[in-house]
């Protein structure tokens, strides 16, 4: 695939038995395609078509365009003579100067990206899609393998900001009334940096007026992703989108670089192993 590059180490970081790097080639692609198919139709509420149950992948056409993170497990390998990792996390990354040889980035089917590439057009976007972790590595760990191999293609590729959906589990807008209330309230984007819902997909997420904002509870109801991404420094764009497809409510997060919390610079950014938690 033509994002495919090489870095400068082929491990990105390790903890333990678990350690990250880019896919390398087809073959790995299809086991992070299968990982995510098991996480999103398999246990969450995704609807496949019929490619996709047939092939029991999620596939889209954005994969050939994009590389991806795997986390790997070298303790649990089933597959050691056919020389396939135990791959039990993911998360697929699209460069702005690639999405834009290809039609522009996955989110831009949901959000109006074209204000803010335009007001930040010297600035250079990465787009992080597709996460997803094997239920029995959902930790500390693994999460932090994943920051640590964003970070080094980031700097790698001197990327300035992250952008890209993050997802609710379910499409009743009603039952996720506080949880949006509260990033309307209280993490919306600076104009700047702000993207909205496309009109004819656009979900109102001001529906609990801000002084009855319940904040302790809003922060328990956001789902882990999204917890961790404001954690880091991250903006939520105007309007929710939902997404029959993969029964999920999706919100845009921006995370410009310089935003980003320093001691989470300091910590990604030290030495390539990191240290066991």
């Amino acid at each position: 695939p033509e994002a495919q590059v090489t870095l400068p180490a082929p491990t990105l970081g390790s903890l333990g038995p678990l350690g990250i790097r880019l896919a390398a080639g087809a073959k790995e692609v299809r086991l992070a395609q299968r990982l995510r198919y098991r996480v999103f139709y398999e246990e969450k509420s995704a609807v496949p078509n019929a490619l996709t149950a047939l092939a029991r992948r999620d596939i889209d056409s954005y994969d050939p365009i994009c590389d991806h993170l795997l986390v790997c497990d070298d303790d649990s390998d089933p597959d050691r003579k056919s020389g396939s990792p135990t791959v039990v996390g993911t998360y697929r990354l699209l460069r702005q100067q690639i999405a834009q040889r290809h039609g522009g980035f996955y989110s831009a089917n949901e959000f109006d990206l074209s204000g803010l590439l335009t007001r930040q057009a010297d600035l250079n976007f990465l787009e992080l899609g597709r996460s997803c972790v094997l239920a029995g590595y959902r930790n500390k760990r693994t999460i932090e393998l994943l920051w640590r191999g964003i970070w080094q293609y980031l700097a790698h590729h001197k990327c300035d900001v992250m952008i890209g959906c993050a997802s609710f589990d379910g499409t009743d807008v009603d039952k996720l009334a506080l949880p949006l209330s509260f990033l309307h309230h209280f993490a919306s984007a600076p104009d700047e940096w702000k993207a909205s819902a496309l009109p004819g997909r656009y979900v109102e997420m001001n529906r609990i007026p801000k002084e009855r904002i319940d904040a302790k509870a809003a922060i328990r109801a956001l789902p882990p992703l999204i917890a961790g991404y404001l954690r880091v420094g991250a903006f939520v764009g105007n309007g929710a989108v939902i997404d029959q497809q993969f029964g999920t409510t999706d919100v845009f997060m921006t995370m410009p670089v310089a935003s980003i919390n320093p001691r989470y610079i300091a910590y990604f950014g030290s030495d390539t192993n990191l240290r066991a938690a």
